[in-house]
């Protein structure tokens, strides 16, 4: 998931709005392009770079087994089904699956945040002073700062702000990329060893049990969020035959902005001083100081923290908004969490959600080392979305058995098959995030099962339980004034 990611209220107003005007035809070439978009990203480059060419075998591998199967079988389920995952879920399994998977998809945001942020913090700190990115107080203040000056953005029901994310793609994300890329390339050419060796042993990943399998978790949370662009499969003439071509074509972009760059970060930045928020910029100074060019650092960092500003506000208010018009209609929440404000926005459930933010930011000001905090954040994000692609696989499984005939504009091929390697591959990372990865060996084992455990289960499957029992009748509000698709 990138700084690009459309939130799904704008994705459900796109569909809504098909039903209501004549159909405006997009190439695959197009729809390539937005997938891409929506998915590219250098924020998770460290995470991979310190396998340094494994890092090659660790992308392909959740690519196949995750973001093809889940990138096919949303292209059905959107092209026979509206309203997005909760209708999907809802219509194939039932509505209390289809409120745990639309609460899922919000919920998994409270901690995305804090991840995503701890990245904004430690590549701010290059602006400023590289010696903060290793301050769990300066990236405690920066998340806390921020993130409620995107709830006050959002709160004013400001419009066009998910227009931001195709520009965050570009000033962000491919411009940067390229340069590293080609700087790295040039730093080898010039004679430099590279930190990380590039020799045919090292294709793969050196085996040390279960733990050295962990880090690729976090793949998988960077290969999500095809369910909301599977919406357009609508939009192209022949589906059937263009929205593969769209997706491989999609595959292949997003693998050579995560592949490239991390292989770039690997032959300058040697894999124990790397950091897992500040390692794209850490590899920007290295090259940067290799030319003499160190005064262009602080430029890139502020274009990697443009990108991921953009991404923060157009993602927002989007998951939450969607549940707030679910819990309307069906009574989940109760009437304080669905008040709106004078903008018509769910400013009650930013707050909350802020607040819980807040807790988990300040973590980062007792967690010692940051790298460990942002790992345990982006685990738990990981586990929670994990448990909508879970469901989702179930439901599309039910609906081609039990409406087999009903209208789709996309067919998925080997549907069944395609959603057993899914729902295998979404449940064994699930569970493998429970195992504290090789690099905090020395860490505490039953504190991070703690956190990652209670964080997982406790808020993607106790909190929306205690919800859907605690729920009473006079919760439901259909058809609020002032909620309607931006």
């Amino acid at each position: 998931m990138s700084a690009a990611e459309v939130p799904a209220d704008h994705t459900e107003a796109v569909a809504a709005g098909r039903t209501r005007a004549k159909t405006q035809w997009i190439s695959w070439v197009a729809l390539a392009m937005m997938t891409t978009s929506s998915v590219a990203s250098l924020r998770a480059a460290p995470t991979m770079a310190v396998y340094g060419l494994a890092c090659v075998f660790l992308y392909l591998l959740p690519a196949v087994v995750f973001l093809l199967p889940t990138s096919l079988v949303s292209a059905e389920l959107a092209s026979g089904w509206n309203g997005g995952i909760y209708n999907w879920v809802s219509q194939g399994i039932s509505k209390p699956a289809g409120f745990l998977a639309v609460w899922c998809q919000f919920a998994m945001t409270i901690f995305y945040y804090p991840s995503l942020l701890g990245f904004v913090a430690s590549t701010l700190a290059y602006v400023f002073n590289p010696e903060l990115a290793s301050s769990g107080a300066w990236t405690a203040a920066v998340i806390i700062v921020v993130y409620w000056s995107g709830v006050w953005v959002s709160s004013r029901g400001t419009k066009g702000v998910a227009g931001l994310a195709s520009g965050g793609l570009i000033i962000g994300t491919l411009v940067p990329g390229v340069v590293l890329v080609t700087l790295g390339i040039v730093f080898l050419g010039q004679g430099n060893q590279s930190a990380a060796p590039m020799t045919s042993d090292n294709i793969l990943p050196a085996w040390a049990g279960l733990s050295s399998l962990v880090l690729i978790v976090n793949n998988f949370l960077s290969y999500s969020g095809m369910e909301m662009n599977a919406v357009h499969v609508s939009s192209l003439k022949k589906p059937a035959k263009e929205f593969p071509k769209a997706i491989f074509l999609a595959m292949g972009l997003v693998l050579a902005i995560f592949i490239l760059p991390a292989l770039a970060i690997s032959w300058i930045v040697p894999a124990k001083e790397l950091s897992l928020t500040a390692g794209v910029m850490q590899a920007f100074d290295a090259v940067f100081a290799n030319f003499g060019w160190q005064w262009l650092t602080p430029i890139v960092g502020i274009m990697l923290v443009t990108a991921s500003l953009a991404g923060m506000l157009t993602w927002l208010a989007g998951p939450s908004r969607g549940l707030l018009l679910i819990s309307r209609q069906e009574g989940y929440l109760p009437p304080f969490l669905q008040r709106l404000n004078k903008n018509g926005v769910q400013q009650n459930i930013l707050v909350v959600q802020g607040l819980l933010t807040t807790l988990i930011g300040l973590a980062y000001a007792f967690i010692p080392d940051v790298s460990s905090a942002y790992w345990i954040f982006s685990v738990i994000t990981t586990q929670v979305y994990l448990i909508m692609y879970l469901l989702m696989f179930v439901a599309a499984v039910q609906l081609r058995r039990k409406d087999p005939d009903h209208p789709r504009g996309y067919r998925a091929p080997m549907l069944v098959g395609l959603c057993g390697v899914g729902f295998a591959a979404s449940l064994a990372a699930l569970l493998v995030g429970f195992i504290p990865p090789s690099q905090f060996e020395s860490g505490n084992t039953a504190v991070y099962l703690l956190i990652v455990g209670g964080g997982a289960l406790g808020l993607g499957l106790l909190v929306p339980f205690l919800f859907y029992r605690l729920r009473k009748p006079s919760w439901k509000q259909p058809e609020p004034q002032g909620v309607t698709p931006e």
